[in-house]
């Protein structure tokens, strides 16, 4: 009886594995046409892709109190690298910052693309924002988030000898930031910030992060490159509000819109996971109101500096999942696709060595893009 119930059993499970598999398959994101400029840019780059765990403490800053927890007396950022594999000669470095209730693998795939392509790419859990802080993540913490970029890329640049996983050295003028969610508020604050911004940054983008409390004096520290990448169908973060303002606020700013765009499309976990929900933000906003139970968001951007600084804070701001967007949501894959082929052309069109490679990539992040993805729509 029991030899029967096994045999059962594993038929069943079986069973399942194929319609799983099945469903995965049939539900595959559309590629871009095989012969375009969009789909050679989602090829690997030339490099194997490496990568370390590593544990850097800062001890000059402290980290708050959050509820129940005492807080420390340092800032610990576990960090992982990932790198090309025998890359030599100078190397660009990208840090990225996670979004709240997230982890510093959020974009492990944008990550690993751009070390394919021979950048060094660091990213860390914050100590009060990731997913498992103590005392439960908070945005709280973020006014000390841009500290903490600049701690890391001295953390990088600092690594010699068996602690440093990677050949080549980091060049000094190619230091760029990506963030996502709050992690693009805290790339953008460490770019333009009067008194928080590192002046080592070069380039940036902010992916679905917030901006709408920056008017254009905020900007007017840097004409440092700045791409925003915003999803129209983003519940969280207002895409009217926080994205369509960038190309007339920074003088240096573009937008790429991804129609169809949700918050939680850009996460890793949402491909294959939210190909079968229809409406995958509103787990985005359950998460993430769940953390605001002691705060608000104004209360946070508030601390973030005054008018005088280019930070302006009003009730018409829309608030975090206020206001429920009612498109159709594009398929995770594709939104990841955009995101993956614009941050890496983007970073290549500052940083390329060649100028005939700026402008090919160039070329792609304003005008091939489009063409590929009839979802993109760039403005600068």
């Amino acid at each position: 009886m029991l030899r029967k119930l096994l045999i059962g059993l594993a038929g069943f499970l079986a069973l399942l594995i194929l319609v799983v598999a099945i469903l995965l398959i049939t539900t595959n994101p559309e590629q871009p046409p095989s012969s375009s400029p969009s789909a050679q840019w989602l090829q690997p780059g030339p490099y194997q892709v490496g990568s370390a765990e590593l544990v850097f403490t800062d001890t000059t800053r402290s980290t708050p109190a959050n509820r129940d927890f005492a807080g420390a007396p340092s800032r610990t950022l576990n960090t992982t690298l990932w790198y090309p594999q025998d890359a030599r000669g100078e190397l660009p470095l990208v840090l990225h910052s996670h979004g709240l209730v997230s982890s510093r693998s959020d974009l492990q795939y944008m990550a690993r693309h751009l070390a394919s392509h021979g950048y060094v790419v660091a990213s860390a859990d914050y100590p009060l924002s990731n997913g498992g802080a103590p005392g439960g993540p908070t945005p709280a913490d973020v006014v000390n988030q841009p500290a903490d970029v600049s701690f890391l890329i001295d953390s990088v640049l600092s690594l010699v000898g068996e602690s440093k996983p990677f050949d080549g050295v980091i060049d000094l003028q190619r230091i760029g930031l990506t963030g996502y969610s709050l992690g693009g508020l805290t790339a953008t604050l460490a770019t333009f910030h009067p008194s928080l911004r590192d002046s080592r940054v070069k380039a940036t983008v902010s992916i679905a992060g917030p901006a709408a409390i920056f008017t254009d004096v905020f900007y007017e520290s840097t004409d440092t490159p700045f791409l925003m990448i915003a999803g129209t169908a983003d519940a969280l973060v207002n895409h009217q509000a926080n994205g369509m303002p960038i190309p007339a606020r920074v003088s240096n700013g573009e937008l790429l819109s991804i129609l169809g765009g949700t918050h939680l499309g850009f996460a890793a976990l949402a491909e294959p996971i939210m190909r079968f929900i229809d409406d995958p933000d509103s787990l985005g906003c359950a998460a993430v109101l769940a953390t605001l139970s002691d705060t608000s968001t104004n209360d946070v951007f508030r601390q973030l500096g005054s008018a005088d600084e280019g930070v302006v804070v009003t009730d018409n701001i829309p608030d975090i999942c206020d206001i429920l967007p009612n498109e159709r949501p594009v398929h995770a894959g594709r939104q990841q696709m955009i995101t993956t082929i614009a941050v890496l052309s983007f970073f290549e069109s500052v940083f390329a060595p060649e100028m005939s490679d700026r402008l090919s990539a160039r070329s792609q992040l304003a005008t091939d893009l489009e063409q590929d993805f009839p979802e993109a729509r760039f403005t600068d």
